[in-house]
Formats: structure tokens, C-alpha cells, sequence
């Protein structure tokens, strides 16, 4: 007779062992193959870590073996072809050797160290369910100046936490400037060759979107302190990327001028000739061949731009009537190339026939804010707004500088795409310049001293956030020189000259030139007596002819 499975006398279970050995042995096996997995996962996320792994299990093995005098041996060899790839190749030997060591030592010693610590301080650990969430290191990339932190958020965060909390994580980690990027940085490279179609996918995969990461880019070293000197002219001006300066991890920064107009806004004295000139020096070549033509507007009456005057196809600076003949015949021209280029092509291509035509206006709010004559200030104002929203795909562009960048002194300032935040005296010009919420993500031009002349902040091209650069100094040596270097060839279409003012009508276009019209305000007309001319005198509160008392 079987035993009952429960002795309800005795108050005991008889244990059927096969099904407790099977449930045991079931459990025990689960559980060995979660350990294996895990220990596959880790050894597939570090794969970077297997030839270290293997050189230790190696050296191990020998010192057991043959004792110290392999390694010493190995360690002798190893500094000798370091020393000579040192020697022969230093820049490649310092990529993948220096800064992939500093990476590692970095992100043990600095981040990995006091990444707990620093994440629940700044106040981006998120508490759920009685534990901690916080944000995930993945990768540090060392450069010379900089260090790219990688890290995941935890569910429930978005970006903006770490721009809030940007300047704490600088001094958190013995850094001055961080700055937050929601995107990745670096953009796939152009593959070519007959394994490109296999690269390709895999630069898709590495490459894919991952919102939940956050760059993190820590400025170890400010290479912005020092003054940048003046890039070489290139060959060939590249519309798509002239450099002008540098960037704070030593990139160099390089503008897109093509078919955008430049706003570059900043206190007196701050470097806005900086940029301009570097823009000019960056230029030269195609001022010479007749690629590019300047046309220079100086309202401060030739302070900054005459010094450079062979540079300037056009230039005025004295005369506010022929700085709006300017203007109007840059319209001019902007309706010629319309009517050629309409329904062809978007976007006009610089050629030495059809140029690019570039205006620089050195002070702007002096023409649209502060100019006497309301007459003339309203036919610059129409000229820049057409200019400003039909020339940019035309190749009439321009390039303007302000000392105050509120609506109500440059009125036009919403139609400029590109801007340029120098050093700046109030807060609220930041987002004025470069759009609301700029100076949240890290656009502080407020806080640039007076000593970092020529450093601003920019929006690069497919970031929302900005990047500080500095850009070139060039003395007045160096202008007059690139200035009698590439002198600009005569204009083709000579400039408004002055002419007798024409008889009174209602609108009247004068022809100059070629057949070029420009538009010239009606003078206004001469009152005409309202009383006959019997009555003109009497009101006149005066003495009678024989001396009495007024009438």
C-alpha cells in the first residue's frame, strides 16, 4: 500500500524526491545559462578588451614558464618601435596611441570613478521603485583639447536636463566649458570602393539615431585663449565651407556662405572685424579671378573697410545717397539673373560672367535705425528686405554687423539665416541672435570677457546646439597686404554717378549706364500761396508805414 502524500496525523509531507531532484536540477540549469549569457554579453560589449585579456592570460603563462626575462625582453622592443613610429609618423602615433591611452586612464580614474557621485549631485539620478536610475557611461573619446563622454539617460529624462545642467558638470569634473549635444557629432563617411555596399550598411547600423544618448563634450584645455592667426588662402574659394577660424576641439570652423545671408551681431570692440576679414581672406582668390565681387558699404565712414579698399569691387562710405544706389542696383541685378535663371535651376552657381555678389554692410543699424534722411532710410530698408528674401538663392548676398541686434534697431533681422554671436552686453541678446532657448543650450556670449576678442558663438550645420569658436585676427599689416595681393578686377557696370536733379514729376527713373535704371525720389514741391497776392501782407504784425501801431 503507497503512503498518502500528506499524513495528516503526524503533520508531515512525504516528499516526492524524483520531482523535487527534476525541479531542482531544472532551476539550476536556468540559472547556469542566464550566468553564460551574461558572461557573453559582457565579453560582446567589451570585445575591445579581448587582446588585453589575452595578453595578460599569455604573460601569465610565460612568467610561469620562462620566468621575467621574455617580458623584459618584449618591453624593450615595444619602446623601441614606439620610439621610432614616434619618430617618423608623430601624428598617427598620437591618435592611436597617446589619446587611446589617456581615453582609457580618463575614464577610469575621472569619470567611471565619481560618475555615481556627480550624476546624484547634479541632480540627474531618477528614483523609481525604491532604487536609483542613473544615467549610463558608455564611452569617453580623448582629443587634444577635449573630452566626449558618452552617456545613456535613464527612462523619464530628455536632453534638456543636461543642457540645465551643463556648467555643473564642467566644474564637477575639473572642466570649465561643457557642452551638450542631443545628436551624434561625427557623420558617416563616404565609402567607396567594391566593399562600400557592405560598409555602408554597417556605418548604418553604427550610425542609427539613438535618442536616449547624450554627448557630453568637456573642454579639457580652451584653445580659444590664444589668438588664432590667419588660415591660408585657399586655391579655390569653397562656398560650402570657408574657413574663418577655430573651433574649441580644434576643429577648424569653416561658414556655408552659399545661398544664406550673415548676421553677425556683438558689443563694440568685440571682434566683429574679425569675422568679417577672415570671411574676406577666405574670399581672396575669387576676388581676384572675378568669381566673388564685394560690394562695401562702411557707415562709420571707412574705420574698418577702407583699409582693404582693392578688395571691394564697389565701396561707400561717405554718401548715404549712393549707399542706397547701391543697394538698388544690387536689386537690379537680382531681377536680371530672375528672369535668366527662372525655372532652370534654385540655386545661382558663381561663375566669373555671373559672380557672386557679396555686400558688406560694416555697421547696419546705422542705415535702417539711425539714418537722418527718412526719405533715403526707407529705400535701404525696401532694398535690404528684397535682397534679404529673394538673393540668397540668386547669389546676391549680405554679409551685415551690429552692435544691436533688437528688432526695433535691425529690422530686417529675422530674413538672415546665418548668425554670428560675438560678445554681447545683455542676456537677451543671445536668443536674439541665434534663437530662443540658444543661451539655455549653452550659447553664454554674455559672459565672454573683454580680452577674448573674436570669439563668438555659431550654429553648425544639422545641430540645434552651439559651438564656440574664435575667429582669425588680421592686423592692418596683413589686410593691406592681402589687399594688394588680390586686388579685385575693375567693375564691369560702373557705379551711380552723380547727375543734375531731374524736372518734377511723380516717379522718375533716370538711366545709367547700359540701360540700368535706379530709382530717385520726387523732390518735394514748392508750397504754393493759399491768399492772393493782395491779401499775402495782411496779417503781418507790423508797423504802418508812418510809424503807428500795428494793424
Amino acid at each position: 500500500m503507497r503512503a498518502p502524500l500528506v499524513n495528516f496525523r503526524r503533520i508531515q509531507v512525504a516528499a516526492p524526491w524524483p520531482l523535487v531532484w527534476t525541479v531542482t536540477f531544472f532551476i539550476l540549469l536556468v540559472r547556469l545559462v542566464v550566468f553564460l549569457v551574461g558572461i557573453a554579453v559582457t565579453a560582446v560589449r567589451h570585445w575591445r578588451a579581448w587582446p588585453a585579456v589575452a595578453l595578460v592570460v599569455l604573460a601569465v603563462d610565460v612568467h610561469r614558464s620562462h620566468g621575467w626575462w621574455p617580458h623584459l625582453l618584449v618591453l624593450i622592443v615595444v619602446a623601441a618601435s614606439a620610439g621610432v613610429w614616434w619618430w617618423r609618423s608623430r601624428e598617427s602615433f598620437e591618435r592611436l596611441v597617446v589619446l587611446r591611452g589617456l581615453s582609457w586612464w580618463r575614464r577610469l580614474w575621472v569619470y567611471r570613478r565619481q560618475w555615481h557621485e556627480v550624476m546624484s549631485l547634479c541632480g540627474l539620478v531618477k528614483k523609481y521603485d525604491g532604487g536609483e536610475k542613473l544615467p549610463e557611461l558608455l564611452s569617453v573619446r580623448c582629443t587634444y583639447a577635449t573630452d566626449e563622454v558618452v552617456l545613456r539617460m535613464p527612462r523619464g529624462q530628455n536632453p534638456e536636463a543636461y543642457h540645465k545642467a551643463a556648467r555643473d558638470l564642467a566644474y564637477s569634473f575639473g572642466t570649465r566649458h561643457c557642452r551638450v549635444f542631443s545628436g551624434r557629432r561625427q557623420a558617416p563617411p563616404a565609402r567607396s570602393g567594391s566593399l562600400a555596399w557592405i560598409l555602408r550598411r554597417v556605418d548604418a547600423i553604427r550610425f542609427r539615431d539613438r535618442p536616449r544618448q547624450v554627448w557630453l563634450v568637456l573642454i579639457r584645455r580652451d584653445p580659444l585663449t590664444r589668438i588664432v592667426k590667419p588660415l591660408p588662402v585657399p586655391a579655390r574659394p569653397d562656398f560650402t565651407a570657408l574657413p574663418l577660424g577655430l573651433r574649441e576641439d580644434l576643429a577648424v570652423y569653416c561658414l556655408r556662405l552659399l545661398a544664406t545671408h550673415v548676421l553677425i551681431g556683438g558689443a563694440t570692440r568685440m571682434g566683429k572685424g574679425s569675422v568679417i576679414w577672415s570671411l574676406l581672406r577666405s574670399l581672396a582668390a575669387g576676388i581676384r579671378s572675378g568669381l566673388v565681387r564685394v560690394w562695401a558699404i562702411d557707415p562709420k565712414g571707412g574705420m574698418e573697410l577702407s583699409i582693404g579698399r582693392p578688395l571691394f569691387s564697389r565701396y561707400v562710405d561717405d554718401d548715404w545717397t549712393r549707399m542706397a544706389d547701391m543697394l538698388d542696383d544690387a536689386v537690379t541685378r537680382m531681377r536680371a539673373r530672375q528672369r535668366v535663371l527662372r525655372g532652370k535651376v534654385r540655386v545661382h552657381t558663381p561663375t566669373v560672367d555671373e559672380p557672386l555678389i557679396v555686400i558688406v554692410i560694416d555697421e547696419i543699424a546705422a542705415l535702417l535705425a539711425f539714418l537722418p534722411d527718412s526719405d533715403i532710410r526707407q529705400r535701404i530698408t525696401q532694398a535690404l528686405g528684397l535682397l534679404l528674401t529673394q538673393g540668397a538663392g540668386l547669389g546676391v548676398l549680405v554679409v551685415a554687423a551690429t552692435q544691436d541686434p533688437r528688432k526695433e534697431v535691425v529690422s530686417v533681422r529675422d530674413f538672415f539665416p546665418t548668425r554670428i554671436a560675438l560678445g554681447v552686453t545683455e542676456r537677451g541678446h543671445v536668443d536674439l541672435l541665434l534663437g530662443d532657448g540658444a543661451r539655455d543650450r549653452g550659447a553664454l556670449a554674455d559672459q565672454i570677457p573683454l580680452s577674448a576678442k573674436g570669439v563668438a558663438y555659431v550654429l553648425l550645420d544639422g545641430q540645434p546646439e552651439p559651438a564656440r569658436v574664435r575667429f582669425s585676427y588680421l592686423a592692418d599689416d596683413v589686410i593691406r597686404e592681402m589687399a594688394a595681393t588680390f586686388p579685385a578686377p575693375p567693375e564691369v557696370q560702373p557705379e551711380p554717378v552723380d547727375a543734375p536733379a531731374p524736372a518734377p514729376a511723380a516717379v522718375k527713373a533716370r538711366s545709367i549706364g547700359n540701360g540700368r535704371h535706379t530709382y530717385r525720389p520726387t523732390p518735394p514741391k514748392q508750397a504754393a500761396p493759399l491768399l492772393p497776392p493782395s491779401l499775402l501782407h495782411a496779417l503781418d504784425l507790423d508797423v504802418t508805414p508812418n510809424g503807428g501801431d500795428p494793424r
